[in-house]
């Protein structure tokens, strides 16, 4: 491939009267490529493909989800076409996303997209973790938490490691109980944690910790700062990660996968795409994995913060209530009546309970989203006794296998209905007067033709 300048240079060399040859070893340079170049039938500057267009199978494919979703990431079609068999890199992927015009503008974005300077941050390793809610649109049918899911993040802004954990609400027990979970996926607690002004954390007005909170934090031994109103870039590293969880694992997550699944592919995800991406430190580019395994982070408590999670469920016709994925037993006699599922986090049992506090049962808790059904002994046997005598009480149900014939009063209706004469007599036909007026069936007799 020859550059502009060289193209120049040839050019007017030829019009100097210079051989092609000539040309050729001035340049350094082969014959026959400089031969093309005067005459005409190569660009400067444009390679000349080594072979057949890797990409060309997937444009179609490329152009249907873009289209579909023209919010969809680069780097997250690319995982999907090299699943399907693409063998190009990444940087060739994109190349051929831009000359095919196939990443579409969205106005409404770029009218939105503010400008401005930002600020750089120095983040010690193992001094902060930054945290924040991801309210995710539009959840799989089956999860049964309304009309989003809620995510907690939280990242470290020294190396870029994140974890997130799926929670069923966003109040105080449940989000103790994702900080745990997340910290245990991090590797342990840095010495300050960061929020923006959630109410479960510190009063918004004012931005002061509330007092729950305060003894959270102290069973952690953590401090904790709250970000000034309207300054998300404060914490802009998990910022940038509810973006890429929201991007690379929930806009592509089939309808059919439960909560757990769906939290082992975020794990998997995290583990294997997130903690490989490249960083820069002491000028020498490594992983946020090995970066993050550096973090001076302390050991996480052994149980969370005793926390107490309340949730309102109806029992069902079977006497069971579902709650976080598993099915439990209630006595008799409760049925389409809310109850509260009562669990204090850390321990292994939880209580089913009335509207008016009264204990209706508790049980050993099962991991969650296993579909276990735990059904008591005396609630099994309570059950079976009041159906059997609700079926006693209520009689001998019809013969459903008896026959019955239609009515004369059916018959008739019949009869008007097609326009036909009920028969006479009821319905009974003689058999001499039908024998009488049938045709006989009796074949002919056959005369002999010699006869």
């Amino acid at each position: 491939m020859l550059t502009q300048g060289e193209d120049v240079e040839a050019q007017a060399l030829r019009d100097r009267g210079w051989t092609v040859s000539a040309i050729a070893r001035h340049l350094g340079r082969d014959r026959k490529t400089v031969r093309a170049y005067l005459a005409g039938q190569r660009v400067p500057g444009e390679r000349k493909p080594a072979g057949p267009d890797r990409f060309e199978p997937f444009a179609g494919y490329c152009r249907i989800r873009l289209t579909d979703d023209p919010h969809l990431w680069a780097t997250t079609l690319f995982e999907e076409v090299a699943a399907l068999g693409y063998g190009g890199a990444y940087p060739s992927f994109t190349r051929a996303l831009r000359s095919r015009g196939l990443p579409p503008d969205c106005a409404a974005c770029a009218a939105a997209a503010g400008g401005g300077e930002h600020a750089i941050i120095d983040h010690p390793p193992g001094e902060e973790t930054q945290w924040d809610w991801v309210e995710l649109p539009d959840p799989p049918p089956g999860w049964e938490c309304g009309r989003e899911a809620h995510l907690l993040v939280g990242a470290l802004p020294y190396s870029g490691m994140w974890r997130g954990v799926l929670a069923s609400a966003e109040d105080q027990p449940h989000l103790v109980a994702a900080l745990h979970k997340v910290c245990a996926r991090l590797g342990g607690v840095t010495r300050r944690w960061r929020f923006d002004r959630m109410s479960t954390v510190c009063h918004p007005e004012s931005g002061q910790i509330t007092a729950s909170f305060a003894a959270i934090a102290k069973y952690y031994s953590v401090a904790v700062d709250v970000c000034p109103p309207r300054h998300g870039w404060r914490k802009g590293s998990v910022e940038k990660a509810n973006h890429a969880a929201a991007q690379r694992w929930w806009r592509t997550l089939p309808d059919d996968l439960t909560p757990a699944r769906a939290q082992d592919r975020l794990d998997a995800w995290c583990a294997s795409r997130g903690d490989a991406r490249g960083r820069i430190a002491d000028g020498q580019r490594v992983a946020v994995g090995e970066l993050a395994a550096g973090e001076p982070l302390r050991p996480l408590p052994h149980q969370p913060f005793p926390a107490v999670l309340e949730v309102t469920r109806v029992v069902s016709a079977q006497a069971l209530v579902a709650w976080n994925g598993n099915f439990y037993s209630v006595p008799p006699g409760h049925p389409g009546r809310p109850v509260t599922v009562r669990h204090q986090l850390g321990h292994a049992t939880l209580d089913i309970v009335t509207g008016t506090g009264i204990m209706l049962a508790r049980h050993r808790r099962e991991p969650g989203h296993a579909g276990a059904v735990v059904r008591d002994g005396q609630h099994v046997a309570a059950l079976e006794a009041t159906v059997l005598a609700a079926s006693a009480a209520a009689g001998r149900a019809c013969h459903r296998k008896a026959r019955r014939p239609p009515s004369q009063a059916a018959l008739a209706e019949a009869s008007r209905i097609t326009g036909r004469g009920a028969p006479a007599g009821g319905g009974v036909i003689d058999f001499a007067a039908w024998a009488a007026q049938a045709r006989p069936l009796r074949p002919e007799p056959r005369h002999d033709r010699d006869a």
